[in-house]
């Protein structure tokens, strides 16, 4: 049985859940570091998208990734972003951007898209779900939404759990905004839940996330961990992969 969609343009900004887990509050430009890179989310995401495609960008930040879809895919992109800061940005680059929430709404004003793009966006949500369950009627036959979601079972996570910690961090993994927590499978079973079938599916090496950074990691110098990274994360992406990020069509 699946939720049934919801309007969510009266949810607050993403970042406002943060408040009281972290001293200060986060930066609304700590992710605006993207590079193309075939492992990690922007070059997996951007394998994952046909050429030419027109792509609704949930959540798309700064723009950044957007921008290096629409110059390597050359893809159409229109972006939603709830945070004004990210939102002007993201419009400086040449993003159309819509500011706000995803909903039946502005569904309805923007039409139909081949790929509808979730990168780094469910975890921030109390009803993942209805918002990919709602996506279904933004699709194109055919179409697909792509999802990047943070690892939870990321090696540098369990050891904090193991030492009996789950601390909060401004960026990251254990981001302070993140609502949710993923795994491969449990990603997997949302999107199934939601009416969709996985189609690809690929762990990122996560060579800039701040977990990679500790201890052992740290012993090793920074281009031999970037080789290891990209190598466990291919092997054993359930303990390696930083985030997972999955392409899945309609059922």
């Amino acid at each position: 049985m699946t939720a049934r969609p919801q309007d969510l343009s009266e949810l607050s900004s993403p970042d406002q859940n943060a408040a009281g887990l972290i001293q200060g509050s986060v930066d609304a430009l700590r992710y605006d570091v993207h590079i193309l890179d075939a492992d990690e989310v922007s070059g997996i995401v951007a394998s994952f998208i046909p050429n030419g495609s027109k792509v609704l960008d949930v959540g798309c930040g700064t723009g950044l990734l957007g921008q290096m879809l629409s110059e390597h895919c050359h893809a159409e992109i229109i972006g939603i972003e709830p945070d004004p800061v990210r939102a002007e940005l993201a419009t400086a680059r040449g993003v159309k951007v819509h500011v706000g929430y995803f909903s039946r709404t502005l569904i309805q004003k923007l039409g139909s898209f081949d790929i509808i793009l979730f990168a780094d966006v469910l975890e921030h949500l109390p009803n993942p779900q209805s918002v990919l369950i709602l996506s279904r009627e933004a699709l194109k036959a055919g179409g697909a939404v792509i999802v990047s979601v943070p690892n939870v079972a990321h090696w540098a996570v369990r050891i904090e759990v193991i030492r009996g910690k789950f601390r909060y961090q401004p960026c990251g993994i254990m981001d302070a905004t993140h609502l949710r927590w993923f795994t491969a499978e449990s990603a997997k079973l949302l999107l199934a839940s939601a009416g969709f079938r996985i189609a690809q599916y690929r762990a990122t090496a996560g060579s800039d996330v701040p977990e990679n950074g500790r201890l052992p990691l740290r012993w090793i110098p920074a281009n031999a961990r970037t080789r290891f990274l990209r190598m466990a994360s291919r092997h054993w992406p359930n303990l390696f992969g930083a985030q997972h990020v999955l392409k899945a069509q309609m059922v």
